[in-house]
Parts: C-alpha cells; structure tokens; sequence
C-alpha cells in the first residue's frame, strides 16, 4: 500500500513538472530562501510553517464506496446504514451534515470489514442462525413477539433487515474473535481489585456521574466550522436524535465505539476544572454544549448522577396516581385555559389519594394508578420534583392541549437500600473490560495500518 501511494504521488509530481513550472519554481525559491525545518517536540514531523501545496487533496470531495482488501462498499450499503442513524431523529439533517455522516459512515462500514475479515482469517465461523437469533431479540424488545414489525419499520426507514444483520455479524465476528486473541492475554491481580475497593470506601457518599460525550477535534483554523458542525448536532439531538448513535458516528473520543459513555466518574476524573464547573451544575437527563475546550468541542450528556456506595434515590419504588384531561379536536385557546385553570384547582384541592377519584370525577378526567415504577423511568423533569414530595401531594400541571394535561399524585415511596458497592469478582471484571476495550482499539489500528483500500 505505502509503495502505490508514494507512486502515485510521484506521478502527480511528474505530470505537474510539465504544467505547472511556476508553482514548483516558487516552491524551490521558498526552499532556498528558508532554512529546513528540524524535527521538534513541537514540530515532530520537522515540516515548514508555510507550506505550499502543490495539488489539491480534499479527502471530503470523495464518492461514497470503497474497497476494502478486495470486498466492496456500496452506496447502497451506505444508504441502509445511514438510515439506521437517522431514524432516530425529528428534524431534517442538511444536505452538509448528511455528507458528513455519510463519510463517517463510511469509516464505521470500513472498520467493520476489516474486522470481519480479520475473523474469517482466523478461521472463526458465524453462523446464520446466530444472526437470525439477535435479530428477534432486538426486535421482541422494541416491537414485542411481532418481529416482521421491525422488517416493516427498517423499510420505511430507508433501511433493510439485512443492513441491520450485517452490523449483527460484524458485532459478533468481533466479539469471537477478542475473545480468542486478546481476552486470554487480559490478567488482572486481585491486588489490584483491592485497592479500588478500598478507594471506594474511602470516597464513600461523594457524588458520581455517568456521563455520555462527544468530542470533536479542532485546530484554530477550523475552530470555527467545527464548532457550527457541533451546534448542528446539538441540534440534532434536541430534537430527539439518539445520543448513542451520533456519538458512534461522530465523535472522535475513545468512548466513540461505546456510544460515547464514560461510565461512572467522579469530577477530579475530568481533569478541567471547567468540565468539572459544568457536570456539577447538571440534571441527569440534560445535554449541554458545544463546550470549547482545548483541541477542540466537548458536548455533554449527564445520563445518571448518585453517591458512591450510597443508595441512589432514582432507584426508589413509587405508586402513583395519573390524572389526566384531553381537549376535543375543535377546542379553541380560550376553551382550553379555562379548562386547564379548573382543573388546577381541583389539583390543589386533593386531601391524599383517597380524595383523587373524587377531584377526578369533578373535572371529568380520567385516573389510571400506576404502581412499582421507579423514579428514574420517569422524565428527568418530573424526578427531582417528585423525589422531594409527601405521599398524597401531587406534581404541576405538564403536557400539551394535544397530548393532553395531566398531574402525578404520590401514594406511595419505597426507598431503595443502601448500596453495598460492587465485590471483588464485578470489580475484576470492570478493570478486564477497560483493558480489553484498550487492546482491541491497538488491534483494529493495526488492521487500518496494514488494508488496502481504494475508494471509488
């Protein structure tokens, strides 16, 4: 590969020898007139400042396929894949941004071929069936026993059933083979585990959060476009785009390929005072940023928020009372404030749960008691308001005229325990796991390094 490339590069060289004199000629005048750069701690590569450039090489003016060590990419495969990301989202993606994410895309379906084929070389077998299986996992768990539902959703989509099947076995063909070439070499020294058990203990009741990221990098002379870029999807996930996907897509942190989750942190982990200044100021559930930092464009999500080895109050059990009213389609403004400010009144006249059917009846809503739900499965709006409550009070007012207008009422609170704090096996496992994730980023790099691939 490196010797096609340096062939190719001299050949653009040659044919610009013919056409292109004065560009050369300046350039060696610039060569004579400036001593040669020496490589440095700041300038490692030892390239001038002023550099001129002798062809043009926009890596973003590309078509969309590739060839990947002889297997192809198509736009096709591009399409479907794309249109997983997206389904997601409400808002309309741009035509840039849709270049964008279909060159990520396009890096995403790269680095899953090598892996594939990097399984294949091993001799590792996947088979259909197995596919097949995960396939109607997922799809029980997002359109219950019906799977042909999601055959259904992926089409209209913009998708297939296959595009997602073949993210499965890439999935799966990279799991089998970490596991046979690099989880045996993983050791971790109960020592070790010990020590993290004990600074555990020691940090006892201090706050940690789990945070999601993405991370952009900049330079001062495209500070500014990706920093709109950063906006653009903020944007994006505010108008409910799924964080994980665009962090996989975009972000060019470590935690990319984990959908940009940190895990669980404790501010001093950060190391930026002003990260720290911002996750401490976050409710769980709120997405802040772009944030500018050095290198580049931080955007945050707070996912969860407890104390260490303490019992977290999102996992609390409540039994609630839902009570609702709806507006017909032809109801004017007017119409729905005065039905809405009676029907406050009857809220903040209801004496506990016993009274709610009552103060339902009143205002003709509708009650439907909703028992064992934890804290946490509520919006995060409604949690810290609802943690702080009595049993037999109720929440403010929330909805829309559509959607219709509704309160909680409290009649119930278990708390959960207090947290023993993980043991000595799930901290081992923890430590293997970060080690794993590690080695098998060393491991796909060095598949990047030695591919051939020509883009079409």
């Amino acid at each position: 590969m490196i010797k096609t490339i340096s062939t190719r590069i001299l050949a653009g060289l040659a044919g610009l020898s013919l056409t292109a004199g004065p560009v050369l000629a300046q350039a060696q005048a610039q060569s004579q007139a400036q001593p040669q750069t020496q490589p440095s701690a700041r300038n490692p590569l030892g390239i001038p400042d002023n550099v001129t450039l002798l062809t043009r090489n926009d890596p973003n003016v590309r078509t969309a396929t590739a060839v990947v060590n002889g297997s192809v990419i198509t736009g096709t495969d591009i399409d479907h894949r794309v249109a997983l990301v997206t389904a997601a989202s409400e808002g309309e993606i741009s035509d840039e941004e849709m270049a964008r994410l279909r060159m990520q895309v396009l890096r995403n379906l790269i680095d899953e071929t090598l892996q594939i084929q990097e399984a294949q070389a091993q001799e590792i077998e996947i088979q259909q069936a197995e596919i097949d299986a995960q396939y109607a996992d997922v799809a029980a768990r997002n359109f219950g026993p019906e799977a042909e539902k999601m055959d259904a959703y992926l089409i209209a989509a913009g998708s297939s059933p296959a595009a997602l099947k073949r993210q499965i076995y890439g999935e799966i063909a990279w799991r089998r083979l970490l596991g046979r070439m690099v989880v045996p070499f993983i050791n971790v020294s109960v020592e070790e585990a010990e020590e993290i058990m004990q600074r555990l203990e020691e940090s006892r009741g201090t706050d940690e959060y789990r945070v999601g990221e993405i991370f952009l990098s900049a330079t001062p002379e495209t500070s500014e476009a990706v920093r709109q870029n950063a906006v653009r999807i903020v944007e994006q996930l505010r108008q409910g785009g799924s964080f994980v996907a665009y962090a996989r897509q975009f972000s060019e942190a470590t935690t990319a390929v984990v959908g940009g989750d940190l895990g669980w942190i404790q501010l001093p982990q950060l190391r930026s005072p002003q990260l720290e200044a911002i996750v401490a100021e976050m409710q769980p559930g709120q997405l802040v940023g772009p944030v500018e930092i050095p290198g580049g464009f931080w955007i945050v999500y707070l996912i969860e928020k407890r104390q260490v080895l303490m019992a977290n109050p999102r996992d609390a059990v409540l039994s609630l009372k839902q009570v609702a009213i709806t507006f017909p389609e032809d109801v004017t403004e007017v119409e729905a404030a005065a039905k809405v400010d009676a029907f406050a009144l009857a809220v903040e006249s209801i004496r506990g749960c016993g009274d709610v059917d009552r103060v339902a009846q009143s205002v003709g809503a509708e009650v439907v008691t909703n028992d064992q739900i934890k804290a946490a499965q509520l919006p995060a709006q409604l949690q810290s308001s609802i943690l702080q409550m009595q049993v037999g009070q109720a929440t403010a007012l929330f909805g829309s005229i559509e959607d219709g207008v509704r309160t909680l009422v409290l009649c119930g609170r278990d708390d959960p325990q207090v947290a023993a704090g993980p043991d000595l096996e799930t901290i081992i496992d923890d430590i293997k796991e970060q080690r794993i994730t590690k080695r098998a980023q060393r491991y796909l790099r060095d598949l990047r390094n030695d591919a051939y691939i020509e883009y079409n």
